[in-house]
């Protein structure tokens, strides 16, 4: 159907069309629609909403509230966001990849895509507890995370020949932005975080810069599967009730083509809690190998993932430029979470001799 413009789209017609069939019952229509906005003033490229809905006929079974997601009204981040083809990534993955996957995502209950405007309806997991990126994830919270990310990278594992719409690490759109970006916001990165960097660091400067198409070429060798593209904290929801699940991934608006331990050294480098990771880190990856193992991945090493873990966390500096160097860093809690994905990547470059990799 064409889409109409959002939030004020939002009616109980539109509503009750889109949700006919894979959620609503038959002859059960949607009365009114009250929202709120979600997440209001975080830069995001799509706007959030919960949808609290009255029903009028059989309603048993149905949630009183659902999430939408919809295309920023911001028209710059609007702009962004047709550049990187996020709308059409994540409306894509949603109706296509979800259901070939055992990672746990919200249930989808519609996704539209319409040139510059998107939806997505969509399971309300607001009682769930979101990843806290500044207090860093402990060893509980790694495992939960790296289990999805087997669960994810065994459903794909050399099977995206075919999913043209979804760029590579390397020689791609996404590729080429990721370079420019590091290049114009190391500086930066390093003028507001400079205590959080050491002078070593610092010095690599030029040379990391360098090699970043090298990098990015290496993470596009075989093996290659889907990769979340931004696995983090803040886009996990921990359950917190019985029936939760112990995990659910958001936010799949960069799904990218690479090597599967991308995701796993962004999550170890950046998300877990420093202490945690130099404790357990081994066994996090000996977690991970069992989980593709299980799933039929054949063919890997640990001495392999140890190599490719080590080259990822090097190329995981193209990522901190990016976030720390162009992004909003003057509010207090984006400063905080900031800080402390640049202090952890540190530890993990230092503990992994990272930079000893680079030619």
């Amino acid at each position: 159907m064409a889409l109409p413009e959002f939030p004020q789209g939002f009616t109980p017609e539109f509503l009750t069309e889109s949700l006919r069939g894979n959620f609503l019952p038959e002859g059960t229509i949607i009365t009114h629609a009250s929202r709120s906005p979600l997440g209001e003033g975080t830069g995001m490229m799509a706007d959030i909403a919960m949808l609290e809905l009255t029903y009028e006929g059989n309603s048993e079974g149905l949630p009183k509230c659902i999430i939408a997601k919809y295309a920023s009204e911001n028209p710059t981040n609007r702009q962004v966001a047709m550049l990187y083809n996020l709308y059409e990534r994540e409306t894509r993955f949603s109706n296509e990849l979800d259901p070939l996957t055992e990672a746990r995502c919200p249930e989808f209950y519609f996704t539209g895509l319409d040139e510059e405007n998107f939806v997505i309806l969509m399971e309300d997991m607001t009682d769930y507890e979101v990843g806290n990126q500044a207090k860093g994830a402990t060893l509980n919270q790694t495992e939960l995370a790296i289990d999805e990310l087997a669960k994810l990278h065994a459903s794909f594992w050399e099977k995206v020949d075919h999913l043209e719409w979804v760029p590579g690490i390397a020689d791609s759109y996404h590729a080429d932005n990721m370079n420019n970006l590091a290049n114009s916001g190391w500086d930066t990165m390093v003028a507001t975080f400079g205590d959080f960097i050491p002078e070593h660091i610092r010095a690599q400067r030029d040379r990391f810069l360098a090699a970043i198409p090298a990098l990015q070429a290496e993470r596009m060798s075989a093996p290659i599967t889907l990769c979340h593209g931004d696995f983090r904290m803040e886009n996990l929801l921990y359950g917190v009730q019985p029936e939760h699940h112990p995990v659910s991934v958001i936010d799949w608006q960069g799904p990218l083509k690479g090597r599967g331990m991308f995701d796993v050294a962004l999550f170890l480098g950046q998300s877990t809690q420093v202490e945690v990771r130099q404790a357990h880190e081994r066994q996090i990856l000996e977690r991970y190998l069992d989980g593709l193992v299980s799933r039929g991945v054949s063919g890997l090493t640990f001495d392999d993932l140890w190599k490719d873990y080590r080259n990822c966390m090097l190329y995981d500096w193209v990522y901190a430029a990016v976030v720390a160097g162009t992004l909003d860093t003057t509010n207090e809690a984006g400063f905080a979470w900031m800080s402390q994905m640049i202090a952890r990547q540190v530890a993990a470059s230092d503990d992994l001799d990272v930079f000893g990799l680079l030619p």
